[in-house]
């Protein structure tokens, strides 16, 4: 596949730009060497392809696997993340989670166990069953769901137990649109999906009784959690909707980079609901190995894996409620949300450990009480009436203890001058 630009239309059925700001390749464009394996973000722009260590191809398949626990992973507590559940319920019935990408490679050893080739469905070509990949797009996304631990590899899913539902509705040339993207939601439904992962968008203007609009209604209304990137056109800073991540009910995510602020490329705007690692994300590839790419494509499933997790743990909670614990125990860097990382950076471990009661609608961080008013001293420029008395009735003791010892002294003198007379006659 040679790199191009995804271009959205504004028909009824507009083009959905897949959210990974360089989408690997398949064994030909990989062969023509790394600049045909990048693709470019829906604005046109072209994203060099960054790497850790050197490492940035994202070609497949890898003939080495990636030994070190990515970052977005080691920044978790896993033992702690995974105390009560890996993504599987109290019953021992894994989560589904939808896929609804370019496909999920079913070859990959991270993925071979997590899928649910029977529930998947291929919009692109009707003879497939969601697991024909040829862009690694999709095997990317599930991975960073629910790959299987593996040898040699640091890398795992965040819900490595749950089961993913593949569905191939967009091959990267464009032929996924808001109508089959509708149609893929449907079937995740159908097929028992507790959440869905999307990881593609478009700024056409999508109304309420857009068909994409009435697909994710009826998925929320199935009880279904519905995670959505929210594009790479950020680059600018200007703030505007894209679906269906802009959709009422739809956990829209930003990408975040090391430091927890905004990514560079991620979309900002009012519908933004939280952020998540998006840069150097280290995932599966078709066939084998790993490699590591960026982009809200890739901060969308980690939070879909939390998601996942929760439900696991929470099989009562309402898509809405697995939304409010996400948010409001997100890693917040203002007392409440902006545009550009929603209620803050997903903290998985915070969500999963902090749920001792039903989720609320997140608020904004009271923050210390207000300080009291400084209250101005009091300046006595002169002594108050009790201090006057205090001090008049100092000096008349202590004048009237003096006119005593004169009078006596004066007795004294008097009185021995008087003998002294009497003697001398």
């Amino acid at each position: 596949m040679t790199a191009h630009p995804y271009r959205r239309s504004a028909l009824l059925a507009p083009a959905l730009a897949l959210a990974g700001l360089c989408c690997a390749a398949g064994p030909a464009a990989a062969a023509a060497g790394p600049a045909a394996a990048a693709d470019t973000p829906s604005s046109a722009v072209s994203a060099p392809v960054l790497g850790l260590a050197g490492a940035g191809e994202c070609t497949f398949p890898m003939k080495k696997q990636i030994a070190d626990r990515p970052w977005a992973l080691q920044r978790l507590l896993l033992d702690e993340l995974w105390a009560h559940t890996k993504g599987k319920g109290k019953d021992g019935k894994p989560v589904r989670v939808a896929v609804i990408d370019t496909g999920v490679d079913r070859v990959n050893p991270q993925l071979a166990g997590a899928l649910d080739v029977g529930a998947g469905k291929d919009f692109v070509d009707p003879k497939g069953d969601g697991t024909a990949d040829t862009v690694g797009h999709g095997t990317k996304v599930a991975g960073l769901i629910a790959a299987r631990p593996q040898s040699g590899t640091g890398f795992v899913g965040l819900a490595p137990e749950s089961v993913v539902i593949p569905i191939r509705q967009n091959d990267g040339q464009g032929k996924g649109n808001a109508l089959s993207l509708a149609q893929a939601i449907d079937h995740a439904v159908a097929k028992g999906a507790h959440v869905v992962n999307i990881s593609q968008d478009t700024d056409a203007a999508l109304t309420a009784d857009s068909e994409l609009a009435k697909a994710v209604q009826r998925a929320l209304d199935a009880k279904v959690v519905v995670v959505a990137s929210a594009g790479n056109d950020g680059m600018s800073g200007e703030k505007r909707k894209t679906y269906p991540a802009a959709f009422p009910g739809v956990l829209a995510v930003a990408s975040s980079d090391r430091n927890n602020e905004r990514a560079a490329f991620s979309q900002p705007g009012d519908f933004v609901g939280v952020a998540a690692p998006g840069v150097d994300m280290v995932s599966t590839v078709p066939g084998f190995g790993q490699c590591i790419d960026n982009g809200t494509s890739f901060s969308a499933p980690y939070v879909a894996g939390v998601a996942a997790l929760l439900k696991a743990k929470h099989p009562d909670w309402t898509p809405q409620e697995i939304v409010w614990q996400i948010q409001g125990t997100a890693e917040r860097t203002v007392k409440g949300r902006d545009d550009y990382v929603g209620w803050g950076v997903v903290d998985p471990v915070r969500a999963l450990t902090q749920d001792h009661e039903r989720p609320k609608a997140p608020v904004p961080d009271p923050g210390p009480p207000p300080a009291a008013a400084p209250q101005p001293a009091v300046l006595h420029l002169a002594e108050t009436a009790q201090e006057r008395q205090e001090r008049l009735g100092t000096y008349a003791l202590g004048i009237g203890a003096v006119l005593v010892a004169v009078t006596a002294a004066t007795a004294t003198v008097v009185r021995d001058a008087r003998r002294r007379r009497g003697r001398l006659q």
